[in-house]
């Protein structure tokens, strides 16, 4: 009796808890899934992005899923012309699912939504998630799945395949314009809130720095941050401005006579300067984590990223430095 009670006793030590919330959707057990990953290089053990991928495969093809391609969230959620290059790839391999893999410190999430078809990529934040302490915990749970629900999914790749969009289905490149837009003394400049409904940016809150906030700190920030840009603003910029905090579409802004839109980018030095149609620095800044801003001109699609390159660590920095560009 005495080492029944034991038995009970290491099982319930070494037990760690995970969370499954949502509903998967059924096209996950007939139908190509992408799979986009973010890890914390901080973790423990150290891993890489594809390390990751590695570890979660098999669990995946286990579940009845059929995830045909890996690629590193951060790169793929860039920014909004990166994001339009990549739905295009998917739409044309017939892709039907996103899975997203987040490794942070203490907590792996593996989530899984339907893939929209355009640069949004995902419908929403609520997706189908299993968060556990560790890839051990959160896999076995997620390959369980398998065991319940019978999958259409039967030719599928045995190891992870990562894959790179070519030339020819990249159009970032030529929508990055290094001058300043005209005619922003005529009409308003619209400033999104992040975190608010008018943002598109939906693949970011996965990342590993950003998963997990609670709406108490992220409306914190947001009111930090609208504070943050009004001080720039008030000394940087003279014309006048129009704050975004509701989802409206590019029609509804230029009715509004909102024609510019102020857009947010961070990411990897290097990958912000190679999206935008620049020369990447090589330097050991090259990997460094920068916030770039551009200016959206909506009735032609025309992305303005100022005549000097002024992305900086510091939003703040970044802000302040593209404002006086244009003035130039």
């Amino acid at each position: 009796m005495k080492y029944n009670i034991l038995f009970i006793f290491i099982l319930l030590v070494n037990h760690k808890p995970v969370s499954a919330q949502g509903a998967l959707p059924q096209t996950f057990f007939n139908g190509k899934s992408v799979v986009l990953v973010s890890a914390d290089p901080s973790a423990r053990p150290i891993m890489t992005w594809e390390e990751v991928a590695d570890s979660v495969h098999n669990s995946l093809v286990k579940a009845g899923g059929d995830p045909v391609a890996y690629f590193e969230l951060e790169k793929v959620a860039l920014s909004e012309a990166v994001q339009t290059d990549f739905a295009k790839a998917f739409q044309q391999r017939l892709v039907k699912n996103i899975i997203l893999i987040t490794r942070q410190k203490n907590q792996m999430n593996i989530h899984v939504g339907s893939f929209t078809g355009d640069k949004n990529i995902i419908p929403s934040k609520s997706l189908y998630g299993i968060t556990g302490a560790d890839i051990g915990a959160v896999t076995g749970q997620f390959a369980s799945i398998g065991e319940l629900q019978p999958t259409q999914n039967l030719l599928v790749l045995e190891v992870p395949e990562f894959l790179s969009i070519s030339n020819t289905e990249t159009t970032s490149n030529l929508k990055f314009i290094p001058q300043n837009p005209l005619n922003l003394d005529v009409f308003q400049l619209g400033i999104t809130i992040e975190g608010s409904s008018a943002e598109t940016g939906l693949l970011s809150y996965f990342r590993y720095d950003m998963y997990g906030k609670s709406p108490e700190v992220i409306l914190a920030e947001q009111a930090a941050q609208k504070a943050g840009i009004e001080q720039v603003l008030k000394q940087e910029y003279p014309y006048e401005i129009e704050w975004l905090t509701e989802a409206k579409s590019e029609a509804e802004l230029i009715q509004e006579k909102v024609q510019f839109l102020l857009v947010k980018v961070e990411g990897r030095e290097a990958d912000l300067m190679k999206s935008m149609g620049l020369e990447p620095r090589t330097d050991e800044a090259a990997s460094r984590i920068v916030v770039k801003y551009y200016i959206k001109l909506l009735v032609r699609e025309e992305l303005y990223i100022g005549p000097e390159w002024d992305a900086d660590p510091d939003w703040r920095v970044a802000l302040n430095n593209f404002l006086k560009n244009l003035k130039k």
